[in-house]
Formats: C-alpha cells, sequence, structure tokens
C-alpha cells in the first residue's frame, strides 16, 4: 500500500482542526437560558417575575448573541424591567408560553408598564401569548367608581389639560414651569401598556400575541428600526384605553400583517413619529388607525412621512384619522398616505377632527396649532355607518392644505354618502364619492 503524501496528511489535518474549531464555535455561540432552570415555574400561580429577570441578566452580559426561551405553560409575572446596556446585540426571547398578569389588579397598582424593555439594542421577540388579565380593570373604569389606580387611562387627557393650565400661569410653587419638558414626562410615563419598548433600537416582534391588556397593549417610545409583524391583538370593544400598538418619538418603524380587535385605536401614532409604514391590518372592533392625538404641548414635535396602505376596517368608530387637540401648538402632520383601504360599516372612515375633545369635557375651545398638509387618500372604498363618510374639521388658524383625494367611493345605506368640510383646501382626481366638498 502507498504511503500517503506529507501534502495529504497536511490537509486531512487542516480539515479535522477547521472542523473541530467550527464545531466548538457553534457550541460557544448557542447560548440559551431557559426561564425554567431559573425558578420560573408554568403553573399560573407562582410568581416568576425574578426568574425571567435573572433569565435577562445572564443574556444581557453574554458576549455572544443569547436566546432566552419560554416553554409551554402558564407565567405568571407582575410588573418587569429589562434594562439594556447589554454586552451583545442578538437577544432573542423565544416564547412558546404564555405569560400571565395577575388578576387583581391592585398587585400592580400604579405601575403603568407590566413588561418594559429599556434602552435595548437588537432584541427580537418571536411568539407566545401576552395575557393582561385586564378586565377587572376595564370594568371599574366603566363602572366610573372613582377608586381604580391612577395608572388606568379614561382620565389622563384631563390630567394633561390641567397641567397646561397650570403653566399657563406660568409659575409652580414659585418655580418657573417649562411645559415642554413636563408635559413631555407626563406624557412618557402614562404611556404604558403590557409591552413597552423605550429609547430602544432595532426592534424586531414577530408571532405575539396580546389579550387583555390592561392598557395599552405595544407600545413603542422613543425606538428606530422596529419591525412588528404576524401581530394578533385582542380586548373587548368596550376596553378603554387599550390601544393595539401605539407609536410615539420613534422613526423607522414597520407594522405589517396584523389583525388587531380591541376597544381603543387599533394603531396610534403619536408626537415625534416619522417614516412609518403600516401595511396588511385587519382593524375591528376599535376606534381605527389615528394620527394623534396632538397638540397636547405647546412645543411638539411633529408627525411625518407616514404610510397607511391595504387595511380592512370592520365595524369600527373611526377609519382613517387624524385628531388635535384645539390650543396653540407647534405641532404638524405632512407627508402621510392612506392607500387601498377598504370600509366595513364605519362610522367615520375618513376623519380630520382638529377639535378633538373626547367627552366634551375641559375643552380648550381655541384654534388648533398643528399645521396638517399634504395628505393623500387613495383607493379608499366601503360603506359608512353614518351619512356623513367624509369630515374634514380644520383648524381656522393654519387650514388644513394639500389635502388629496383619488379613487375614493364610500356609501352610506346603498345610497350615496356626504362629505364635510371646514376651513380644508384640496383636490380631487378621479371618481370620488361622496362628491368632494373642497
Amino acid at each position: 500500500m502507498a504511503k500517503p503524501k506529507p501534502t495529504s496528511s497536511l490537509f486531512l489535518g487542516v480539515v479535522f482542526l477547521c472542523c473541530w474549531w467550527l464545531s466548538s464555535s457553534l457550541a460557544r455561540g448557542a447560548a440559551t437560558y431557559n426561564v425554567v432552570n431559573f425558578g420560573a415555574k408554568s403553573d399560573g400561580k407562582t410568581d416568576s417575575t425574578k426568574a425571567f429577570l435573572n433569565a435577562w441578566s445572564k443574556a444581557c452580559a453574554s458576549t455572544i448573541p443569547a436566546s432566552i426561551y419560554v416553554p409551554q405553560g402558564r407565567f405568571l409575572l407582575k410588573s418587569a424591567t429589562f434594562k439594556g446596556q447589554c454586552a451583545n446585540k442578538a437577544i432573542s426571547i423565544i416564547i412558546d408560553g404564555t405569560l400571565v398578569a395577575p388578576s387583581d389588579y391592585r398587585v400592580t397598582g400604579n405601575a403603568v408598564n407590566w413588561l418594559q424593555f429599556e434602552g435595548v439594542d437588537g432584541v427580537s421577540i418571536r411568539g407566545g401569548v401576552l395575557d393582561g388579565q385586564g378586565a377587572a380593570l376595564w370594568g371599574c373604569k366603566n363602572s366610573g367608581q372613582g377608586n381604580c389606580p391612577t395608572g388606568a387611562t379614561v382620565e389622563l387627557d384631563l390630567v394633561i389639560i390641567r397641567l397646561v393650565r397650570v403653566c399657563l400661569v406660568g409659575e409652580i410653587h414659585g418655580t418657573v414651569c417649562n411645559c415642554s419638558m413636563w408635559l413631555l414626562e407626563v406624557e412618557a410615563n402614562i404611556m404604558g401598556g403590557t409591552l413597552t419598548m423605550t429609547n430602544s433600537n432595532n426592534i424586531a416582534i414577530s408571532g405575539l400575541t396580546s389579550m387583555n391588556s390592561q392598557l395599552y397593549h405595544i407600545v413603542l417610545n422613543g425606538c428606530s428600526n422596529v419591525k412588528v409583524q404576524g401581530v394578533k391583538v385582542m380586548a373587548e370593544g368596550n376596553s378603554p384605553n387599550t390601544d393595539g400598538i401605539h407609536v410615539q418619538m420613534s422613526s423607522h418603524v414597520t407594522i405589517l400583517n396584523s389583525k388587531i380587535r380591541t376597544g381603543d385605536d387599533c394603531i396610534s401614532i403619536g408626537p415625534g413619529t416619522s417614516n412609518l409604514w403600516i401595511q396588511n391590518i385587519a382593524c375591528g372592533p376599535g376606534h381605527g388607525i389615528s394620527i394623534g392625538s396632538l397638540g397636547k404641548d405647546f412645543k411638539e414635535p411633529g408627525v411625518q412621512n407616514v404610510t397607511v396602505k391595504t387595511v380592512t376596517f370592520t365595524g369600527t368608530q373611526n377609519g382613517v384619522r387624524i385628531k388635535t387637540w384645539g390650543r396653540p401648538s407647534s405641532g404638524f402632520v405632512r407627508n402621510v398616505i392612506f392607500q387601498d383601504a377598504t370600509m366595513v360599516n364605519v362610522e367615520n372612515p375618513v376623519i380630520i377632527d382638529q377639535n378633538y375633545c373626547p367627552g366634551n369635557k375641559g375643552c380648550p375651545g381655541q384654534a388648533s396649532g398643528v399645521k396638517v398638509s399634504d395628505v393623500t387618500y387613495q383607493d379608499i372604498h366601503g360603506t359608512s355607518a353614518t351619512q356623513v363618510a367624509v369630515k374634514f374639521d380644520c383648524s381656522s388658524k393654519y387650514p388644513c392644505s394639500m389635502i388629496k383625494m383619488q379613487n375614493v367611493k364610500l356609501t352610506y345605506n346603498n345610497e350615496p354618502a356626504i362629505a364635510s368640510c371646514n376651513n380644508a383646501v384640496g383636490a380631487a382626481l378621479g371618481l370620488v364619492q361622496p362628491q368632494s366638498c373642497f
């Protein structure tokens, strides 16, 4: 038998070393942390908050990509904050089970956020169910008892109005009031809910179900480069302030292929939002997709570069809406496209409301300072539950401008609907029914 050539032996040795190095690297690269190994119990009764936080600490400290695994079962969690500044930018949270909030809302008390990620970078959440068990809190707020935790949001708009009025005096207990900073802080404190991402980048949320949230379901506050897809949101139609997905002070956010049934806005878009893409959404019940409310603050960042495309609204209070308070503000809305929307028995299919004041209590009664311009409604069709299918109630000081209606057909009781315009300037292209009121 011929002896192996030295070059062949060397080659085989190199191949062996490469395979060994690759397998070792793969083993080292698979940092997985099962919450059960940290003491989490899947009985839905034992508090597993500490176990989840400990698993997060390990994943965050890992210098290689890490994953946190939640197996099948129900895991009880109280309020928890998962903080960033991690050693790696690739943490995956894979959920096969259900995370459950305490059924007694008094356990969390005034803690607005249930599960909060703060200052994280490169986090993905895949699958699973988040059950906020909010029915008891909804009942408390709807009953008007007045002894519910202050974290509930039925009265939030009124709180902001009172703060603005105090700021107008210019002094709080002898200290000059910086309205902008103060009101933005209040806003940050109240925009909470089941899953909150704050000041975070490069986030992916997919295949997640959020049900029965006490407040908002998913909140993106101060984030960039976020992708939300394949999400399901479920809450009763009478559940107060249970917005499906809320975006504010964030940029480059994409929301795709999701179904939202809730008691408030399916998607709400707050101040400081830019480069937002929303597509293929089923909304209803709920209050539609809303930009706003805006104009709560005198100095407020605007909303721009928003696309809402291929959405079906079923039995909702609104379809596509822009809402601003009637008071001075530096805010604005511009470069917005609402395209390919289907309305099924929607009360206000197309609406701009610059005199927004829910419940007509404590209304400012002034002209809105929010400037609305360059808004396009294209390929909007379906049925309205009210005769006025298109309503533009714009600011008397800063009328809506560059509003474009193109290929719109909305009917009411199988008859033509009507449009109503107040301080709005724009153009109609193609078939537009109801007839444009510009």
